[in-house]
């Protein structure tokens, strides 16, 4: 699968999404990449009866107005980047214009917490959505003041924080091995710390082990665990050379770890299937609690990417 050095950018004229924007900026400089940037809209499914038994035709031309308005503020957000920009506007669901144009490009961004601007809101439908089926890895961007700060509802767009620290779930499976390569390439490019995260949920009241009886060691599963995460660690110790990496392994489910951990980490990097602690990230509850929750981005790396693709 071939894509461009392309930073996509899905924009609804909202402060989320505009934050997004400024995130995708900085991203894309870090990268030497170009931004694309896009604003969809739907049409109404149906229209207005007219008195001849009819229909009357639609004029999209205030909608489309307000979408390319949108793209012009973001285009003025952008022009002293130095980055080359282009931008269109859309007229589909935007979920799936975003899913369509992840083919050509190597990263999409959208921002949650979308309510509020000229097109549908991204929290809740794009950025729940998108993670699932694009074919490039996504990075949804919450509306954060700084680490681990919610934006007031009317404050200004809050500024970007460079990447220091990536965090990165590890639960053995293929996919997360794929993640943790794709968050080595990502501290590389910003000179960032990297936190490998391995969960096993041993106490919790929903653990998987806690029908384990009294006498055995817990201390040790979570060694075994370790000890697993060390190999893991070991099969990608190249890609590692150089790099600050940090270990941890803890007592619970994938997403409240990591979504507990988020407010220490500037991008938080996750794969699409797993096991484990991080079985089904992207299959329910445990997606949103990951996606709605963390005090980060959070950079998904999809199933439908290749190797090569989710680790540019």
């Amino acid at each position: 699968m071939s894509h461009e050095n392309v930073v996509l950018v899905g924009l609804d004229g909202s402060d989320a999404a505009l934050h997004a924007l400024d995130w995708a900026t900085q991203e894309a400089q870090v990268r030497q990449w170009a931004l694309r940037l896009v604003c969809s809209y739907a049409l109404p499914s149906f229209a207005a009866a007219s008195l001849d038994g009819g229909y009357a035709a639609l004029d999209d031309s205030a909608i489309r107005a307000g979408a390319e308005a949108v793209l012009t503020e973001a285009l003025a957000r952008v022009a002293g980047s130095g980055l080359p920009v282009t931008s269109h506007v859309a007229v589909g669901d935007a979920t799936a214009v975003l899913v369509d144009e992840s083919r050509e490009v190597g990263l999409v961004v959208v921002g949650t917490r979308g309510g509020g601007g000229f097109a549908e809101r991204l929290l809740g439908t794009v950025s729940s959505a998108l993670p699932a089926h694009a074919k490039c890895p996504t990075v949804v961007v919450p509306l954060r003041a700084a680490r681990g700060a919610q934006a007031p509802t009317d404050a200004p767009v809050p500024p970007v924080t460079p990447v220091r620290r990536v965090m990165v779930g590890v639960d053995g499976s293929p996919q997360s091995e794929l993640a943790l390569r794709c968050a080595l390439r990502e501290a590389r490019r910003w000179r960032a710390t990297v936190v490998v995260v391995s969960a096993v949920p041993v106490n919790t009241v929903a653990g998987v082990l806690a029908w384990l009886p009294e006498p055995v060691d817990h201390r040790a599963v979570l060694a075994d665990v370790e000890e697993s995460l060390a190999l893991v660690l070991e099969r990608v110790a190249d890609e590692a050379q150089g790099l600050t990496i940090e270990r941890r392994v803890l007592d619970g489910t994938g997403a409240a770890v990591l979504t507990g951990l988020s407010d220490e980490a500037d991008l938080l990097v996750v794969g699409s299937r797993g096991r484990g602690g991080f079985t089904g990230l992207l299959l329910g509850s445990t997606s949103q609690a990951v996606l709605h929750h963390a005090q980060c981005p959070v950079l998904v790396v999809t199933k439908g990417a290749d190797a090569e693709q989710a680790a540019a």
